[in-house]
């Protein structure tokens, strides 16, 4: 970084303290000091080196230049994707070793609780920042079991961009469809938003059941044969082209 100065969110993400986004919520509470100072806005430049930077009175120490870590966990259903729950439910990264629970990966974007599948978590601030941004959103592919079968009118109503019930507007849907077999149905569904539950309000306006919901694809990185609770480090392709795609 040298005597670059750079706003002090990014300072916070690129030092493994929080996301981005994160970190702003932790400026906006106070809890952030620079020089003594508490800071009353995330887009403080501050310098590594010469500025002190205190986050809940403890300084907040330059991370190595490295890419830091990367993993891809295949979330189980009944997890809850944060660091901790105030309801006591298992969160991912109870699923992973102290080594690496020690080195505060944070999840990147969400999967809810009844969802399993592919899920990235990041020690570096700046991609897991840019991958949860609208700006450089990549697409993600979900494998979802409904209940009975789809018709070629609510396929349709997805392709083109329908608005929810509570008046969002989505953007178009691209949809594949195994044939029904055994009273269900099997969808391919790739999305190119963050909309919160998306699938799952999709699915309740057009009064479809969903029986399971899985993320198999998050732009370049697939979540192939990984069993289901197992997590992996990205390898450097998969790294190399993860940055790529979001302009790292």
């Amino acid at each position: 970084m040298g005597d670059t100065p750079v706003r002090l969110n990014k300072f916070l993400a690129q030092n493994g303290v929080a996301s981005r986004r994160g970190a702003d919520e932790l400026v906006f509470a106070g809890r952030v000091r620079i020089n003594g100072t508490v800071a009353d806005s995330p887009g403080i430049k501050v310098i590594e080196g010469r500025d002190t930077v205190d986050v809940d009175g403890k300084p907040v120490k330059a991370a190595p230049s490295s890419d830091g870590l990367t993993i891809l966990l295949h979330k189980p259903v009944h997890t809850v994707t944060t660091a901790k729950d105030p309801q006591g439910r298992k969160t991912v990264l109870e699923l992973l070793p102290r080594e690496v629970q020690k080195q505060r990966p944070f999840p990147v974007g969400r999967l809810d609780y009844f969802s399993e599948g592919l899920l990235l978590l990041t020690t570096d601030g700046e991609l897991c920042y840019r991958l949860t941004h609208p700006k450089w959103h990549l697409p993600k592919v979900y494998l979802v079991t409904i209940k009975g079968k789809i018709s070629s009118q609510d396929m349709e109503t997805m392709e083109k961009g329908m608005t929810l019930a509570e008046g969002e507007t989505l953007a178009p849907v691209k949809v594949k469809s195994l044939p029904p077999r055994n009273g269900k149905q099997v969808l391919e569904l790739t999305l190119m938003q963050g909309i919160n539950r998306q699938i799952r309000r999709m699915c309740r306006d057009l009064g479809l059941t969903i029986l399971t919901l899985k993320r198999i694809k998050q732009g370049p990185v697939k979540l192939g044969n990984l069993g289901e609770g197992k997590w992996r480090e990205l390898s450097q392709e998969e790294l190399a082209d993860l940055k790529k795609a979001v302009k790292l």
